[in-house]
């Protein structure tokens, strides 16, 4: 066994290496850039390494600079997590060339598999099931269009480098087969330095389930089978194991087809199958196809290891330093059911738009099983995905783990920044979800619904203005009362809407407005934030000073930043006609593409940006000329 690790890798992934690799005697050496100098995983690790300033291809995408880190601190081996290096072959060549063993498959394994085109072929090759479509090197637009039409609409364009849900765009309409082709060849150039995509028939009742496997070299084995078809924007959300609805024959040809996939190109370590699945009428083994492989391991490996009480990363970390496979097929068990959730800081509500903000407050209940790489005081910057946790629960059968769910998300506290919580929360009680029926666009269909937030009860109303007015412990009782009853009034802000509170404090209590010695609700105040927790749901109210004057709004006239990010597009010009919905800009914001539209019809009176411009949440993009009465 590696006595010292190197993890290439930050956040929540590095840090749950580390928990194994301690709890194994194993030594880890962390790599931070300048944003994550104090960063949780840096703390925890037994040294650090600086490696660059906080833009990925500065510094965890510097091959060479963490490979000589990994020399200097003396360390065997390097595990590179998930995203980044994990899945870069020259990578894998130069960890190797340098005397050191990488974590994970061969340099020939990961290139195999690495561009989706040529491994379809392989696993055609190998009998795996692939899905229908064109998967050639040529990229002639039109001809592309061309292949689209013989495949027949809806069609998903899908880089063919990378994963993530980056690089796809699903296109019901030849028409605008052109515009989605060029959206998804610049998210492939951005994310992973490839412009080229597939072609491939759209599922029109999909499922996402996959298959773990674990090879060593020589042979592979399977560890069920994990169902990710809860989606937004092509990202998982929620995932679990076993898949609903699967059968002991289909579960069988899946874990066959899959071990079939990892053997026929000598596969090492973890890796999984991702398989797309027509779910229309039920799960059969003649509607499953090979979508692509992740040679690594996946963010949703705890579902994994609770329904079978394996720890992937202690396998990764045996077979790297050349133990056998720790198991055999028949061995390995099935356990109960599991979930993971994973919470963002994003603003489901605008289309689940990345949210940055420093964290106030963040705690998870002990019931859950919480893998985090952020800690309260932590900053949510523009620079890395904006994952704070994953939530994950296991009981002895579907049920019992969906309720421990949302039990667990409704007892999640989060201040500082807006995330999904809610959104999460409001899935695990969606009915087709409750009783298994899932599919990749469930989401999408009830989206409107599931991002709606409620309005905050009487309580929180009156937990915000008692806390607002300093009245509380901050845990939910009321602190020094008079012997007579005295009024105070004080202003806050919900979504913008302010509204003026009459509080009372009585000798045995307070009353606000209509709410009389109320329960008060648990709550965080951060300067004139309150953030009052109802449920899964965190209601912000802001104190509003009585002195401070109220900004201009411009309301309707201008497009502004929804984030930090990249202009990369500008598809107007200064004195134009524009209708309401016009697609005007294109901004770039933690690898994704997000389209500005106009919010009305109008006249462009001024553009503030141009492409190439970074710009930060807030800034004024556009303008409108006035609306003439």
């Amino acid at each position: 066994m590696f006595r010292k690790i190197l993890i290439a890798n930050r956040g929540e992934i590095a840090c749950r290496v580390m928990e194994t690799a301690a709890r194994m005697g194993v030594r880890t050496i962390a790599v931070y850039s300048d944003a994550d100098a104090q960063a949780k995983h840096v703390a925890m690790a037994d040294e650090a390494v600086h490696i660059g300033p906080p833009p990925v291809a500065d510094s965890y995408l510097k091959g060479d600079r963490i490979i000589q880190a990994a020399l200097d601190t003396g360390a065997e081996a390097i595990h590179p997590g998930y995203g980044f290096l994990s899945e870069n072959p020259d990578f894998v060549d130069a960890v190797e060339a340098a005397g050191l063993t990488f974590i994970g498959p061969s340099a020939d394994a990961i290139r195999a598999m690495g561009l989706k085109d040529a491994a379809k072929k392989l696993m055609e090759q190998a009998g795996v099931p692939v899905v229908p479509g064109y998967h050639g090197a040529e990229q002639d637009p039109a001809f592309l269009a061309a292949e689209a039409d013989k495949i027949g609409y809806p069609v998903l364009i899908k880089a063919r480098a990378g994963g993530g849900g980056k690089g796809m765009r699903k296109v019901d309409d030849p028409k605008d087969f052109m515009s989605m082709l060029e959206g998804a060849q610049r998210e492939g150039q951005a994310s992973f330095g490839d412009p080229a995509v597939l072609i491939e028939k759209w599922i029109t009742t999909p499922r996402h389930i996959e298959v773990q496997v674990f090879g060593d070299g020589t042979r592979a084995i399977h560890l069920n089978e994990r169902d990710c078809s809860l989606q937004r924007r092509h990202q998982k959300v929620i995932e679990e194991a076993p898949a609903p609805g699967m059968t002991l024959e289909m579960r069988t040809a899946m874990g066959d087809a899959a071990v079939k996939a990892a053997e026929a190109i000598g596969y090492s370590g973890a890796g999984t199958i991702e398989f797309i699945v027509d779910g229309g009428d039920g799960l059969h083994p003649d509607k499953f196809w090979f979508m692509e492989m992740n040679t690594r391991l996946q963010v949703e490996h705890p579902v994994t290891e609770a329904i079978t009480g394996i720890d992937l990363v202690e396998w990764q970390l045996r077979v790297a330093s050349g133990e056998p496979l720790p198991m055999a097929q028949e061995d390995v068990p099935l356990i109960g059911h599991a979930f993971e959730a994973r919470l963002y800081a994003e603003d489901a509500a605008r289309g689940f738009l990345p949210a940055t903000g420093t964290l106030t407050h963040l705690s998870f209940p002990d019931v859950a099983r919480a893998d985090s790489g952020i800690r309260a005081g932590d900053t949510i910057t523009p620079h890395y995905d904006p994952m704070i946790a994953k939530i994950i629960t296991h009981g002895p059968n579907r049920d019992a783990a969906l309720g421990a769910l949302l039990k667990a998300l409704e007892d999640t506290r989060v201040a500082g920044s807006l995330t999904n919580l809610p959104f999460l929360a409001a899935l695990c009680r969606h009915d087709g979800f409750r009783r298994g029926e899932v599919d990749t666009g469930l989401i999408g269909r009830d989206q409107d619904a599931l991002t709606a937030l409620p309005a905050p009860s009487p309580q929180a109303r009156a937990t915000a203005a008692i806390a607002a007015l300093g009245l509380t412990n901050g845990k939910g009782r009321q602190g020094f009362t008079l012997w007579q009853p005295l009024t105070h009034s004080v202003t806050l802000t919900h979504d913008e809407t302010p509204h003026t509170a009459r509080v009372t404090i009585h000798p045995d209590g307070v009353e606000v407005d209509d709410v009389s010695r109320a329960k008060q609700l648990d709550h965080a105040v951060s300067g004139d934030r309150i953030t009052v927790f109802e449920g899964a749901t965190p209601h912000v109210f802001t104190r509003v000073d009585p002195l401070t004057a109220a900004a201009d709004a411009t309301g309707g006239d201008s497009i502004t930043a929804p984030m930090p990010g990249l202009v990369k597009l500008v598809m107007t010009t200064e004195g134009a006609q524009v209708t309401k919905g016009d697609a005007l800009m294109v901004l770039e914001a933690m690898k994704m593409e997000h389209t500005l539209t106009a919010p009305r019809d109008g006249v462009v009176a001024t553009l503030g940006a141009a492409p190439g411009t970074q710009v930060s949440d807030g800034d004024i993009l556009l303008t409108l000329e006035p609306e003439t009465p």
